[in-house]
Order: C-alpha cells, then sequence, then structure tokens
C-alpha cells in the first residue's frame, strides 16, 4: 500500500506505508536526514522513526528549528528523569518538560530533596547515557497498565488519572519508563551539549495548595558554541540581576517573615526612589498636571462600580469587613479614587483638560511563587494619572503625554523601546466590557492619533484593559527581554459607570473621556529595569552616593577633606567623607565596589593647591583638578542628567 505525503514546497511524493519521517528525509537528501529531528505531519509534531500510515503534509523538522531544539530539550527532560531514578530509586518523579530557554523535572524525596550537590553525578550519569546511545523506544499502553507500571509514582498516578482517552504514551529506556506526551529523539546521540544549571522549589503543576516539589533547571543545544553563548548569557543576567545588586548595593530587601512580596527600602535604594519621584512630580507640574493624594483604602462598592471587582478579582486581596456592614478594600488600582477628586465638584468645559497625578500605592495579590524583588511585588506605587478631556481634545491630549513620555524616557537614557497599539478580542466577552459601539470608537480613535503622529506601531489583539484600549511603550531590559513600561489608555466606560459630566459651552452637561496613563510605571518595576540596563552603576544623577572623599591622611588632611564636604553638601550633592582608620588603597576599592560615580582624593598636594585628585567609578587613573572647577563640573552634570552633551535620542520624530 503506498500513501502520498505533500511537502512543504507543495511538491507530492508516493511513499510505501509505514514510512517514518526519517525515511522520507533520505529519500530526499542525505544531508536533511543528518539535520532531521522529528517530523511535523499535518501540522502535529512527530517522532523521527515515528510510522506514518495516512495521506497528508510533511514538514521536516531539523536541528536549526524552534521545534528542533524543543525535541531535543524534551529529551533533555526524559534523561534527566532516567538518570536520577537510576541514582537515586527512591525519588519519586514528578513531571518534566522543555522550556523556551531549557528544560527541568520536578521530583520529590522523602528523606530529603536532591541539591545542587549532586547535580555532578546525575550530569556524569546524563553523559554515560549519551556515549552508550541506548535507543529510546516509543511505548504505548492502557491506563490500568500504565497504573500498574507507576504503583509506587503518586505524581505519575495523578497524571495518568488527568489524561484524557485511555492509552497512555510514553518513552521507554531499558528498564526505564516515562509517561509522556511530548516527542523526543529515537536515541541520546545529539544530547551532547547539556548543562545542569540549579534546583529550586516548585508547587506540583503550579498551584500553592499542593506539595512543594524539588525542580531541576538544565539546558541544552545541539551545538557546544550556542552552549557556551548560552552560559555567557545567564552569567551576564547574573550580574545584572537587581536581586543581587540590590543586596551588594544595599538598596533593599525583601523579608518573608515580614511579608512575602512587600519591599524594605534602604536609605540607599530610598535614595534613589525620592530623586525619581521628585523629578517625576517636577515633570508632571511642569506639564500642568494637579498632584493628589487619595487612600490607599476604598469602599468595596467603589471597585464594584469600576468593574475591577467584576474584571480583576483574583488579583484583589480579600475584602476587609469593618463589622457594620462597610466592606473595605485595599486598592488594585488609582483610577477609582481619581475619579472620586474629579466628582468631588462640579467641572465646567473650561477645567478640560483636567489632569490629576499621584504617585498612588496600590495592592495586588500576587502567588508567592510569582514574586521577585522588586519586579513582582504585592505593594507597589504607580506614577499615575488621568486626564479628563472633551471629546474633541482627545488628540491633543495624547499627543501631549506621548511627547512627556519621550522626554523622560531621554533623560533615563532609555532609546530601546517600540510602540504597540492594545485592542481587545471581541471573542473574550469574560475579560472586556461588552460594548462593541464603545470598543470600536476608541480604538479608531487611538490608532487615528497614532496615524496622525507618524509614528511606527504595531497592533496587538487581547492585550487591552477590560475598560479600553491603550498605546503600550514596550522596552528591552538589559537582557533582551520586552516589558511594558508606560502606557496610555482610553477609557469610555468608567465616565458613563461613575456618570461623570462637564457643563459645556451650551450649558448641558456632557460626558468626557477619561485618559489613564502611567509614565515609567510603579516606582518598584522601574528602580529594578534601572537597576539592571545601570548593573548598578548609576549615572551621577541618581546615584546614591555621588562623591566619596578620602583624606590620604586623617591626620593631616581631614580638616581640607570636611571643608570640600561641606561645600559640596551646600551645593546638594549627596558625598561621603570616609573617615574611617583604613588603608586608603582599601577605601578606594570599596567605594569603587559601591560603584560611586566619583571617589576623590586630598592630600598635602592638592591641599596646597586648594585641588582634588578625581578618579571616575571604572576608570584606573584619577585627574587633579582645582576643586572648585570640579565642583561646577558635577553640578553641570547632574542638570544635564548625567548626559554629557549627548543628542536627543528616541524615534526623532517630532511630536
Amino acid at each position: 500500500m503506498s500513501i502520498k505525503i505533500t511537502l512543504p514546497d507543495n511538491s507530492v511524493k508516493e511513499f510505501d506505508a509505514g514510512i517514518t519521517t526519517e525515511g522520507v528525509a533520505k529519500a530526499i537528501a542525505n544531508s536533511l536526514a543528518k539535520k532531521a529531528v522529528a517530523g511535523k505531519f499535518n501540522a502535529q509534531l512527530i517522532a523521527l522513526n515515528q510510522p506514518i500510515n495516512v495521506d497528508g503534509a510533511l514538514e521536516i523538522i531539523t536541528k536549526d528549528s524552534a521545534d528542533g531544539l524543543n525535541v531535543l530539550r524534551q529529551t533533555g527532560a526524559f534523561a534527566l528523569a532516567a538518570a536520577i531514578k537510576a541514582l537515586h530509586p527512591e525519588v519519586k518523579l514528578g513531571q518534566g518538560e522543555a522550556t523556551d530557554d531549557g528544560f527541568f523535572y520536578d521530583t520529590d524525596r522523602q528523606e530529603g530533596q536532591l541539591t545542587v550537590d549532586q547535580l555532578p553525578a546525575i550530569s556524569d550519569k546524563i553523559n554515560a547515557l549519551v556515549k552508550a546511545n541506548a535507543p529510546i523506544e516509543a511505548v504505548s499502553m492502557s491506563k490500568a497498565e500504565a497504573k500498574k507500571a507507576f504503583a509506587d509514582e503518586p505524581y505519575k498516578l495523578e497524571l495518568i488519572d488527568a489524561a484524557a482517552g485511555d492509552t497512555i504514551n510514553g518513552y521507554q529506556l531499558g528498564d526505564f519508563f516515562d509517561f509522556e506526551e511530548a516527542v523526543v529523539l529515537p536515541s541520546f546521540k545529539d544530547l551532547k551539549h547539556f548543562t545542569l544549571l540549579s534546583v529550586a522549589g516548585a508547587y506540583w503543576q503550579g498551584k500553592s495548595s499542593n506539595p512543594m516539589l524539588q525542580r531541576i533547571y538544565a539546558t541544552a543545544y545541539f551545538k557546544e558554541a550556542d552552549l557556551e553563548a548560552d552560559a555567557k548569557q545567564r552569567q551576564e543576567a547574573r550580574d545584572r540581576d537587581h536581586r543581587a545588586i540590590g543586596r551588594d548595593l544595599d538598596l533593599f530587601f525583601v523579608d518573608p517573615k515580614a511579608g512575602s512580596g512587600l519591599p524594605y527600602w534602604m536609605p540607599n535604594g530610598a535614595t534613589i526612589r525620592r530623586v525619581i519621584e521628585r523629578y517625576i512630580i517636577d515633570k508632571e507640574l511642569a506639564d500642568g498636571y494637579e498632584h493628589v493624594y487619595t487612600p490607599v483604602l476604598a469602599n468595596l462598592d467603589l471597585y464594584k462600580t469600576s468593574g475591577h471587582w467584576a474584571h480583576y478579582r483574583e488579583d484583589m486581596f480579600p475584602p476587609m469587613d469593618m463589622g457594620d456592614g462597610e466592606m473595605l478594600e485595599l486598592r488594585p488600582m488609582n483610577c477609582p479614587s481619581h475619579i472620586q477628586i474629579y466628582n468631588h465638584h462640579i467641572r465646567s468645559y473650561r477645567e478640560l483638560p483636567l489632569r490629576i497625578a499621584e504617585l498612588g500605592m496600590m495592592h495586588r495579590y500576587e502567588k508567592s511563587g510569582a514574586l521577585s524583588g522588586l519586579q513582582r511585588v504585592r505593594e507597589m506605587t504607580l506614577n499615575d494619572g488621568h486626564t479628563f478631556v472633551a471629546l474633541d481634545q482627545v488628540q491633543d491630549e495624547f499627543k501631549k503625554i506621548l511627547r512627556l513620555i519621550m522626554d523622560v524616557y531621554e533623560d533615563f537614557n532609555i532609546s530601546d523601546y517600540t510602540f504597540r497599539l492594545s485592542y481587545r478580542d471581541p471573542k473574550n466577552t469574560e475579560k472586556y466590557f461588552d460594548d462593541d459601539e464603545m470598543w470600536t470608537r476608541s480604538q479608531s480613535m487611538l490608532k487615528g492619533a497614532m496615524d496622525d503622529l507618524g509614528l511606527d506601531y504595531y497592533e496587538a489583539e487581547g492585550e487591552a484593559a477590560f475598560y479600553g484600549p491603550k498605546l503600550d511603550i514596550q522596552t528591552k531590559t538589559a537582557l533582551g527581554n520586552e516589558e511594558t513600561m508606560s502606557t496610555i489608555q482610553l477609557d469610555f466606560m468608567l465616565p458613563e459607570r461613575f456618570d461623570l459630566t462637564y457643563v459645556g459651552k451650551d450649558g448641558q452637561e456632557h460626558r468626557p473621556v477619561m485618559i489613564h496613563r502611567g509614565i515609567v510605571g510603579t516606582m518598584e518595576r522601574f528602580i529594578a529595569y534601572l537597576t539592571e540596563i545601570y548593573k548598578g552603576a548609576f549615572p551621577t544623577w541618581l546615584a546614591p552616593k555621588q562623591v566619596e572623599i578620602i583624606p590620604v591622611s586623617l591626620d593631616e588632611h581631614l580638616d581640607y577633606a570636611k571643608l570640600i564636604e561641606t561645600e559640596m553638601r551646600k551645593a546638594g550633592l549627596r558625598v561621603e567623607l570616609d573617615a574611617r582608620n583604613e588603608k586608603m588603597g582599601y577605601k578606594i576599592r570599596e567605594a569603587q565596589t559601591q560603584k560611586i560615580p566619583y571617589t576623590i582624593v586630598v592630600g598635602e598636594k592638592e591641599v596646597n593647591s586648594a585641588a582634588v585628585s578625581v578618579r571616575r567609578y571604572g576608570e584606573s587613573d584619577a585627574e587633579e583638578m582645582p576643586a572648585n572647577l570640579f565642583l561646577e563640573s558635577v553640578k553641570a552634570e547632574i542638570k544635564n542628567y548625567s548626559r554629557d552633551g549627548k543628542q536627543k535620542r528616541g524615534t526623532g520624530k517630532n511630536l
């Protein structure tokens, strides 16, 4: 019996039934067969040696594809499980799978979880499997047979019960069998370039109500050069990790005993945050915003009216029953609070646009496993703002907000960003407010504004807020990942729900449009982003300590050092005088370790010539210059946001 196989170039070839992807690849070219690792038959991934018995379309998956790498890593997860069971038969296996950057396997052991110290032996065992190159056989069995095979594996039994159908598929290696639906390679010969990375706790199937298992992380590539590049990138990630830098520079800490996801800001971190907050407030005041303070608690009814309770409940903390019928809620968003400010007075068209801003503290329920340093927290302070405008003011106000965002980006030297128009998914009526006319109108207005500005953007369905479309400004992190930094959102829904009005020129009541915007997001996430971008070496205007003064001799040069310190403090600089009885070389190295922008040393020569010896962070050579000129140069650098005369960055568009 013959079957017809349609290839990606739409050519059709006949083969005997039972042909495998490997066989098809060999029939086309031996070079293709050497690169083949799996097939995609009728859009379904299949093993390289799986028989094909019916007509269909076949794509040959090769080593240089994302699917091919996924198959290699799934094979790695299988090898990891086999090695663990060979060395530690008492371990109970959870589940393993490939990820975007590697693979993992979850394990459990009653007498103590596996540790990092045991990874080398496991790695050696995997290498032995690779060297032996024993075949991996695909196996199918009934659920009853699978339950018998996994009688001592409680997590596998749970997976078998949850599996659809009556058949369990997996792979056999000698006496080892693993329940596995994903595709793996027919042998371990290509699993030469792998590394076991780390171990960490992980709840079974990601649910905090389930047992905590031990997850072993690893990665693998087809080429050694790719594995080496991955190792360098992971080292760079460790070097830039804001949690490690925050610890080393004493910026912040989180103590789970005091509350997970609740950062404490140490003086250095608090200084950086204070500088940013003052900067943002001054920028907004100059741009016509009125700053307010509003409570972090509000009656639950406020969030029922806004729709947050219906659409955002899972991310909100449980309401607090005050015992008198009032239910108070920690706010997850600031917009209902700013609506209260707007509604406190009768508004006239003459007041519009009315711009309200606040560094508003919010609380969101994040699961423990999702918390991470300052990036994912349970308490955060948002650089929030809401503008209430007439319909014909939307485009001008949108343009004004976008100009402010790009000006702020320039001052922080943020240049790698793109614009995303985020729309609703019209099929998702549970997430998004159900008003087709409102969505059509607001999305077309947002798109029209961007087109009028002449800025490049891309569109993304399903990324809108539940109450309206938005412009998301997507920035690249220090490691090349994309995240949303700023947003501008159009909202016709909340003014309707809260019955917001203003008195127009005609003396009649009209409905305003509400524009939500965040310039730099939350203070927590923004400072985490900056810490990793700058690698802890903050520009002078942001650095918690800007200048470190070190006298050569405490007996002979301390008075001069104190005089310089006083002048710098008067000028508003954040300066520290190191008067400890330590060696000068040690003090200089420590100042470099703390990444202080300027270290100045004063000795007899500097005292006699009213000068300072200046060393910039990261430089080995020092420069002598008059003390007054150094002071003026640092003041100018701070005033210019440490840009050193650089040209404007960003899109280059004239807004």
